[in-house]
């Protein structure tokens, strides 16, 4: 999703692996995942058509595309957290796919950006690779893991799309997928409503609402894989191809 170009972000997004039994005391089915993996991809995709092509001008296609990093995180952090994550090497492998979708995507991605921003913020792609790896450093635990982890955060925030903002609202979603409470919900619950810096409104909230719905609907989707990682940098290309063929307003 795209929000304002000098507040550190832009856009929400993919990355995401289907399924794994569930962590004690949160089950969601493997098809309600795919639900709102799907609901994000449509948030994102208005938002960016919105945002690139139209100049942020629908302020109610705006309003929806903040949906689409909240689930999009939510279902990442709650496959990391599942108890054999770790063991069957999920985090790496989700850290790979995330960098090389990011990769493909930054030179379109830094396109698309108003003039004068040049690579700057990477790509969600990034953030969530990011997000990743500090869950991954904290959940191993030891020594020095936990303060890499604080430093990666510290340090790496500012560099991404949506800043510390997004690692938050990833971070508090894992907590509570990992140790479901009221603790760690709230802690989740603060981390959507913490992108209120970067959206300028609290729609992110309404991703818990979208998310709690998932469990009681009647419907399930089938796996898309890895169609995730591949749709974000091809979207962005499909987007910048029209603008360059003068379809979207000019910048």
């Amino acid at each position: 999703m795209a929000s304002s170009p000098d507040r550190c972000g832009m856009a929400a997004h993919p990355g995401l692996e289907a399924a794994a039994p569930a962590p004690p005391g949160l089950r969601i089915a493997d098809g309600a995942l795919e639900i709102l993996k799907w609901l994000a991809l449509a948030a994102m995709t208005l938002d960016h058509v919105n945002s690139y092509l139209w100049q942020q001008r629908d302020p109610a296609l705006y309003a929806i595309g903040r949906l689409a990093l909240p689930l999009f995180a939510f279902v990442l952090a709650y496959h990391l957290a599942q108890p054999g994550a770790l063991a069957h090497g999920l985090p790496r492998r989700a850290m790979s796919r995330l960098a090389a979708a990011g990769l493909c995507a930054a030179p379109v991605y830094a396109a698309l950006l108003p003039p004068g921003h040049g690579w700057w913020p990477l790509n969600i792609m990034f953030t969530l690779a990011v997000a990743t790896a500090i869950a991954w450093l904290t959940g191993q635990g030891g020594r020095w893991r936990p303060t890499a982890a604080l430093a990666l955060f510290a340090f790496g925030g500012p560099l991404l799309e949506f800043c510390w903002f997004g690692l938050a609202c990833f971070l508090g979603g894992w907590w509570f997928c990992r140790r479901p409470g009221v603790p760690s919900l709230l802690a989740w619950l603060a981390g959507c409503a913490s992108l209120y810096a970067i959206n300028g409104n609290h729609w992110a909230l309404a991703a818990v609402v979208l998310i709690a719905a998932s469990a009681i609907l009647p419907f399930r989707l089938p796996r898309a894989r890895y169609f995730f990682y591949v749709y974000y940098p091809l979207h962005l290309a499909v987007l910048l191809a029209l603008r360059v063929a003068g379809l979207g307003s000019p910048v």
